[in-house]
C-alpha cells in the first residue's frame, strides 16, 4: 500500500471534526504522493523546490502518474505549487481506483463516509484497509500529520508532526497551509453568498 491510499482509508474509516471536502483531502493526497516519492528517492527537496531524482518502476498506477508530472526543468515546482497542480481531481482519481479494484462499493442504504462524494459508498473489508488501520493506530506521525489538518479523529490542528525529516516537515507544512488557505477562500465565498442573499431578500426578507 502507499501513503495516499493508507490516508484515503483512514479518511473513509474514522470520524472527522467537521465535513471532508474532496479539495482538502486532494491536497493531503498530493502531499502523501511526495511524501513516498521522497522515501523511495525519486525526489529530494531544495529548500521548497521538488528535484527529480530516481525514478523508480512504480506499481501503483497513480503513484507512477506522480512521478510521470514531475516538473524535470529548473527552478522546478515548489511544494506548494505541486500540491495546488497534482491535487486537482486527485480525491476523485483515488476513489475511483478504487472502486475499480473492488474495494469501494455503492450502496444506497449504507453508512456514507464522512466527505462530500456525490454517492454513498462503503470499503470493503480488505487487508489493505486492515493495514491502514493497523498504521493509524500505531500512531505514526507521518499520517497524522497528514490527517490533521483535515480534522480527522478530533480538532484541526496547526501543530508541526513530530517527524525527524527535514523534507517531510517541508511537506506536511506546505500541506496545512494549502488547506487552511482553500478553507479560508471557502469561508470567504459562504460570506459573500450570504451577504448577496440578504440584500436579494431585502429588508424585509
Amino acid at each position: 500500500m502507499t501513503t495516499p491510499r493508507d490516508l484515503l482509508f483512514v479518511a473513509m474509516d474514522l470520524e472527522s471534526s467537521r465535513t471532508l471536502e474532496r479539495g482538502s483531502l486532494s491536497l493531503a493526497l498530493a502531499g502523501a504522493e511526495l511524501i513516498d516519492l521522497l522515501d523511495a528517492q525519486a525526489i529530494s527537496l531544495d529548500g521548497d523546490r521538488i528535484v527529480p531524482g530516481y525514478r523508480p518502476t512504480v506499481a501503483d498506477r497513480l503513484m507512477d502518474e506522480a512521478a510521470s508530472a514531475l516538473d524535470q526543468q529548473p527552478p522546478y515546482e515548489s511544494v506548494y505549487d505541486w500540491l495546488w497542480r497534482r491535487g486537482r481531481g486527485l480525491s476523485t482519481a483515488y476513489l475511483t481506483a478504487l472502486e475499480a479494484e473492488g474495494q469501494l462499493t455503492r450502496q444506497p442504504r449504507s453508512r456514507w463516509l464522512p466527505f462530500r462524494t456525490g454517492g454513498q459508498m462503503t470499503l470493503a473489508d480488505s487487508p489493505e484497509r486492515r493495514g491502514a488501520a493497523s498504521r493509524w493506530t500505531s500512531g505514526e506521525p507521518l499520517l497524522a500529520g497528514l490527517a490533521a489538518p483535515l480534522g480527522i479523529r478530533g480538532e484541526r490542528t496547526e501543530e508541526p508532526a513530530d517527524v525527524d525529516d527535514t523534507a517531510v516537515e517541508t511537506v506536511l507544512a506546505a500541506v496545512t497551509d494549502a488547506v487552511n488557505e482553500l478553507e479560508f477562500e471557502r469561508q470567504r465565498r459562504a460570506i459573500d453568498e450570504e451577504a448577496f442573499s440578504n440584500i436579494w431578500r431585502g429588508p424585509g426578507g
